[in-house]
């Protein structure tokens, strides 16, 4: 655990490890994705998180077939993140996921990662609980590597105390990867409420698996360790966050919520973020993940392009 921390601290791995997205390699053994085609003067691409849409995917108004071509046609953008719950009968159906693949080289979009819930806590203390939610989480690597996606975003859920629950999270996740890296397969963990909402735990659960192909997915707005209602009642500093975890991010979730006149999201500094983010030399995909409530899901995507291309320009 040690030698993996000081090899990223001093760059030894590189850019190469962090910079994130594509189709995964052919070596089983090597799990790091190649870099995007950054557009225009920006350092990194921008994606499309499918649950940015997840009230019309919900409701039936649009279909999970349809998201590749809304990616590129509504959109302009390059990648498309999926999640699972929109085609959770279909993990192992190859007939619907050779329409995926097709959908998606139809309109010239990369397919990037799964984002995949309800599967069983990979953090779980019992020892049995843990193996069966590794093992249901085999067949969306099989499916993320027949579609070329370079990675899985699972959770590192558990219950029980931090030490508990982080040893559970890091023998779930070495597991599991051990799996992943058999199809050149990132398995890679968003802060997600409770414990992984803790930058510095979750990057030093990820740090205990000492696999190179479990990473994190640095999520800028995921930092409520405890909810009380309606609202949060411990939030956790969201660029300490993130800063604690870019050394091991191979994807990047920009979450938006709200914006001002000026276009600037009101919850998060971007300029400060993007500026973590590069100076971590990450150089991959940013996925738009909007979920606000001011404006339709379709404004509110358009909204993040924009200052993802204004700020990042200008970082």
């Amino acid at each position: 655990m040690q030698r993996r921390k000081f090899l990223y601290t001093a760059g030894v791995v590189g850019t190469a490890v962090l910079s994130g997205c594509g189709t995964p390699t052919t070596s089983p053994a090597a799990a790091t994705p190649p870099p995007s085609a950054p557009e225009g003067d920006l350092w990194f691409d921008i994606s499309l998180a499918q649950w940015s849409l997840h009230k019309a995917l919900f409701a039936g108004e649009i279909d999970n077939l349809d998201f590749a071509g809304i990616t590129r046609n509504t959109y302009g953008l390059d990648g498309a993140e999926y999640v699972n719950v929109f085609f959770k009968d279909h993990a192992k159906d190859q007939a619907y996921l050779a329409q995926m693949k097709q959908r998606a080289a139809d309109h010239d979009v990369r397919s990037l990662l799964i984002m995949v819930d309800g599967e069983g806590n990979l953090g779980a203390t019992d020892a049995n609980e843990r193996t069966t939610a590794v093992e249901n989480h085999y067949k969306w690597i099989d499916a993320a590597h027949y579609l070329g996606c370079h990675s899985i975003r699972v959770n590192a859920a558990g219950r029980g105390s931090r030490e508990e629950v982080a040893a559970a999270a890091a023998d779930g996740l070495r597991r599991l990867g051990e799996y992943g890296q058999q199809a050149g397969l990132n398995v890679i963990v968003e802060n997600h409420g409770g414990y992984s909402s803790d930058g510095g735990w979750l990057a030093g659960v990820i740090a205990a698996t000492e696999q190179e192909n479990c990473g994190t997915l640095p999520d800028f707005g995921n930092f409520c360790m405890e909810r009380s209602g309606n609202g949060c009642a411990k939030e956790y500093d969201r660029y300490q966050g993130v800063r604690e975890m870019m050394p091991y991010a191979k994807a990047v979730s920009a979450k938006t919520h709200d914006f001002d006149k000026e276009g600037n999201e009101i919850h998060t500094d971007y300029r400060r973020m993007l500026g973590i983010v590069k100076q971590h030399g990450y150089r991959g995909w940013m996925g738009i993940e909007y979920e606000g409530n001011s404006m339709t899901p379709d404004a509110g995507i358009k909204a993040t392009i924009a200052l993802l291309r204004k700020v990042g320009a200008a970082v």
